[in-house]
């Protein structure tokens, strides 16, 4: 099913009283709290239900409630989906997450992916999250310094880089200091250079430009919703950077390594199967991702002048042309 033609159907559904909603089916809801702004990652969690056999208005009904990348709005939002005591909440990102797990501490809550759960409070840990919250991390143990590792790969006999983040993100501090610990053990320089607004990057990306060879850029809720700018300030001051995830490379990012998190929106429908089978969200570890895409984009090498070593093209997963 379409986006457009599901959220037709959810103003549809949102004019019935809910009594008569009750009164039409007796099908489960599962609520869908997306901050992300990115379309495709509902559609993957929607094709993630329907391969477990799951038809929308048929057998489940999911609630979307969309934030459009406006994170002051998820508290109202996760409201509104409490309030409609779905039988699970699913909640695309981290500060969905915090959101949906401050409107409620009964409702089973699935994240689609969460950057440090454990340091986010979302849950007590990995094997044993403790409450009524699970799903999955974006995080593997050494995937920090390995963009880092691929960042000096990229430009041979550097030592000096830079890590552009936000301090406002909680889990962007515990991720640089694993990035300060790798570059100690790889013998490199890592500055830090902060942005705590969007105006703020063109600034630090001059800086990298004139003090580094090459930025590692943290993300997070503010450098993801403002992934564009920080793609045109890189390209601007012509600075090689490594980023998080794919969505910065199709924009025109140099570089991405990280886990599909349009994948694991879509696994994220195992652990909603699970629990409404019965599962407890305490009874789930949260998973943390083995496979890593490694996507390379040539337009934006050739825009930069920069030439990407061949050791790494034939090792990309995706090479943008």
């Amino acid at each position: 099913m379409k986006r457009r033609e599901f959220l037709g159907g959810l103003g549809a559904a949102a004019a019935w009283p809910l009594a008569a909603r009750g009164q039409q089916h007796a099908i489960p809801v599962v609520a869908y709290l997306d901050g992300s702004g990115v379309p495709r990652w509902f559609e993957a969690f929607q094709l993630g239900m329907s391969d477990l056999g799951y038809v929308q208005g048929r057998t489940i009904s999911i609630e979307l409630r969309d934030a459009v990348g406006q994170a002051k709005r998820l508290p109202e939002l996760a409201a509104e989906l409490v309030a409609l005591q779905p039988k699970v909440l699913v909640a695309s990102g981290s500060p969905a997450a915090i959101a949906a797990r401050n409107a409620s501490a009964t409702i089973p809550i699935v994240f689609t992916f969460a950057t440090d759960p454990v340091g986010l409070g979302l849950v007590a840990s990995l094997a044993r999250p403790g409450g009524n919250v699970t799903g999955q991390s974006n995080q593997g143990e050494g995937l920090v310094g390995k963009r880092l590792q691929l960042l000096a790969e990229m430009v041979p006999g550097a030592s000096r880089f830079a890590a552009v983040w936000a301090p406002s993100f909680a889990a962007s501090q515990a991720d640089l200091r694993e990035m300060q610990a790798a570059a100690v053990a790889l013998g490199l320089v890592l500055d830090s250079l902060e942005v705590t607004r969007p105006e703020d990057l063109d600034a630090a990306f001059r800086q990298a430009a004139a003090n580094s060879h090459g930025v590692v850029v943290l993300s997070g809720p503010l450098i993801f919703t403002n992934r564009d700018l920080v793609v045109a300030a890189a390209a601007r001051h012509k600075v090689p950077a490594i980023y998080y995830d794919e969505e910065y490379s199709e924009p025109g990012g140099l570089v991405s390594y990280g886990p599909s998190l349009s994948d694991l929106h879509r696994s994220a429908a195992v652990f909603v199967d699970k629990i409404l089978k019965g599962a407890h969200p305490n009874d789930l570890p949260v998973e943390q991702p083995t496979r890593f895409k490694l996507v390379v984009n040539m337009r934006a090498a050739n825009s930069l002048g920069f030439t990407m070593p061949q050791t790494l093209l034939v090792r990309a997963d995706a090479v943008i042309e």
